[in-house]
Protein backbone atom coordinates (compact mmCIF):
# COMPACT_ATOMS: atom_id res chain seq x y z
CA UNK A 1 0.00 0.00 0.00
CA UNK A 2 1.34 3.46 -0.89
CA UNK A 3 -0.23 6.79 0.09
CA UNK A 4 0.61 10.47 0.06
CA UNK A 5 -0.65 12.22 3.19
CA UNK A 6 -0.60 15.54 4.98
CA UNK A 7 0.75 15.47 8.53
CA UNK A 8 -2.63 16.73 9.76
CA UNK A 9 -4.05 13.39 8.62
CA UNK A 10 -1.53 11.25 10.49
CA UNK A 11 -4.18 9.61 12.69
CA UNK A 12 -5.86 8.22 9.58
CA UNK A 13 -2.55 6.72 8.43
CA UNK A 14 -1.99 5.28 11.92
CA UNK A 15 -5.42 3.67 11.82
CA UNK A 16 -4.66 2.17 8.38
CA UNK A 17 -1.36 0.77 9.62
CA UNK A 18 -3.13 -0.99 12.49
CA UNK A 19 -5.83 -2.28 10.17
CA UNK A 20 -3.69 -3.41 7.24
CA UNK A 21 -0.26 -4.34 8.62
CA UNK A 22 0.32 -8.04 7.97
CA UNK A 23 2.13 -8.34 11.32
CA UNK A 24 2.44 -6.50 14.64
CA UNK A 25 6.21 -6.10 14.18
CA UNK A 26 6.79 -2.85 12.30
CA UNK A 27 10.13 -1.54 11.06
CA UNK A 28 10.02 2.19 10.26
CA UNK A 29 12.42 3.41 7.57
CA UNK A 30 13.16 6.98 6.60
CA UNK A 31 15.65 9.77 7.01
CA UNK A 32 15.65 11.93 10.12
CA UNK A 33 12.72 14.28 10.07
CA UNK A 34 10.43 12.16 7.92
CA UNK A 35 7.95 11.62 10.75
CA UNK A 36 8.74 8.11 12.00
CA UNK A 37 8.30 9.07 15.66
CA UNK A 38 5.22 11.17 14.86
CA UNK A 39 3.58 8.21 13.11
CA UNK A 40 4.51 5.85 15.95
CA UNK A 41 2.97 8.27 18.48
CA UNK A 42 -0.22 8.31 16.40
CA UNK A 43 -0.27 4.48 16.24
CA UNK A 44 0.12 4.21 20.01
CA UNK A 45 -2.72 6.70 20.45
CA UNK A 46 -4.96 4.76 18.01
CA UNK A 47 -4.19 1.55 19.93
CA UNK A 48 -5.49 3.24 23.09
CA UNK A 49 -2.15 4.03 24.67
CA UNK A 50 -2.23 5.85 27.98
CA UNK A 51 0.07 8.74 28.81
CA UNK A 52 2.51 10.61 26.65
CA UNK A 53 4.67 9.10 23.97
CA UNK A 54 8.17 10.14 23.09
CA UNK A 55 11.12 8.80 21.18
CA UNK A 56 13.15 6.34 23.25
CA UNK A 57 16.41 7.59 21.75
CA UNK A 58 18.28 7.58 25.06
CA UNK A 59 16.47 4.68 26.74
CA UNK A 60 16.33 2.62 23.49
CA UNK A 61 12.84 1.26 24.33
CA UNK A 62 9.56 2.67 25.67
CA UNK A 63 6.66 0.53 26.82
CA UNK A 64 3.05 1.61 26.28
CA UNK A 65 -0.02 0.33 28.09
CA UNK A 66 -3.74 1.04 27.84
CA UNK A 67 -5.89 2.65 30.55
CA UNK A 68 -6.16 -0.73 32.33
CA UNK A 69 -2.42 -1.27 32.36
CA UNK A 70 -2.51 -3.91 29.57
CA UNK A 71 0.64 -3.95 27.47
CA UNK A 72 0.04 -2.55 23.96
CA UNK A 73 3.37 -1.80 22.36
CA UNK A 74 7.11 -1.43 22.60
CA UNK A 75 8.74 1.47 20.75
CA UNK A 76 12.42 1.03 19.93
CA UNK A 77 14.88 3.57 18.60
CA UNK A 78 18.04 1.74 17.56
CA UNK A 79 19.81 4.87 16.27
CA UNK A 80 22.40 4.87 19.07
CA UNK A 81 23.31 1.18 18.88
CA UNK A 82 26.84 0.40 17.84
CA UNK A 83 26.01 -3.16 16.75
CA UNK A 84 23.19 -5.69 16.77
CA UNK A 85 24.62 -7.60 19.74
CA UNK A 86 23.67 -4.63 21.95
CA UNK A 87 20.02 -5.29 21.06
CA UNK A 88 20.41 -8.93 22.06
CA UNK A 89 22.05 -7.88 25.32
CA UNK A 90 18.98 -5.80 26.20
CA UNK A 91 16.71 -8.81 25.65
CA UNK A 92 15.33 -7.96 22.21
CA UNK A 93 14.11 -11.50 21.57
CA UNK A 94 11.86 -11.37 24.65
CA UNK A 95 10.31 -8.14 23.38
CA UNK A 96 9.85 -9.47 19.84
CA UNK A 97 7.88 -12.48 21.01
CA UNK A 98 5.85 -10.72 23.72
CA UNK A 99 2.68 -10.53 21.62
CA UNK A 100 2.70 -6.71 21.82
CA UNK A 101 3.04 -4.37 18.86
CA UNK A 102 6.74 -3.80 18.11
CA UNK A 103 7.46 -0.36 16.61
CA UNK A 104 11.09 0.07 15.58
CA UNK A 105 12.98 3.11 14.33
CA UNK A 106 16.33 2.56 12.59
CA UNK A 107 15.74 -1.21 12.16
CA UNK A 108 18.63 -1.43 9.69
CA UNK A 109 20.91 -1.41 12.76
CA UNK A 110 19.55 -4.85 13.70
CA UNK A 111 18.53 -6.15 10.26
CA UNK A 112 19.81 -9.68 10.88
CA UNK A 113 17.70 -10.00 14.03
CA UNK A 114 14.33 -9.02 12.55
CA UNK A 115 11.64 -11.73 12.44
CA UNK A 116 10.65 -12.91 8.97
CA UNK A 117 7.14 -11.50 9.39
CA UNK A 118 8.36 -7.94 10.02
CA UNK A 119 6.30 -5.30 8.23
CA UNK A 120 8.38 -2.53 6.66
CA UNK A 121 6.99 1.00 6.80
CA UNK A 122 8.71 3.55 4.58
CA UNK A 123 8.33 7.32 4.95
CA UNK A 124 9.65 9.99 2.60
CA UNK A 125 9.36 13.77 2.71
CA UNK A 126 7.38 15.18 -0.22
CA UNK A 127 7.33 18.72 1.18
CA UNK A 128 7.20 20.41 4.61
CA UNK A 129 3.71 19.08 5.42
CA UNK A 130 3.38 16.08 3.11
CA UNK A 131 4.81 12.57 3.28
CA UNK A 132 4.83 9.49 1.09
CA UNK A 133 3.96 6.34 3.01
CA UNK A 134 4.51 2.74 1.88
CA UNK A 135 3.98 -0.49 3.79
CA UNK A 136 5.08 -4.01 2.81
CA UNK A 137 5.83 -7.38 4.38
CA UNK A 138 9.58 -7.93 4.78
CA UNK A 139 9.71 -11.71 4.34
Amino acid sequence: MELIFNLKGISDIASRVIQFAPSKTLAFHGEMGTGKTTLIKAIVKELGGKGSTSSPTFGIVNEYVDENGKLLAYHFDFFRLNNASEALDMGLEDYLYSGAWILMEWPEKIAGLLPLDTTDVFLEVVDADTRRFRIELNG
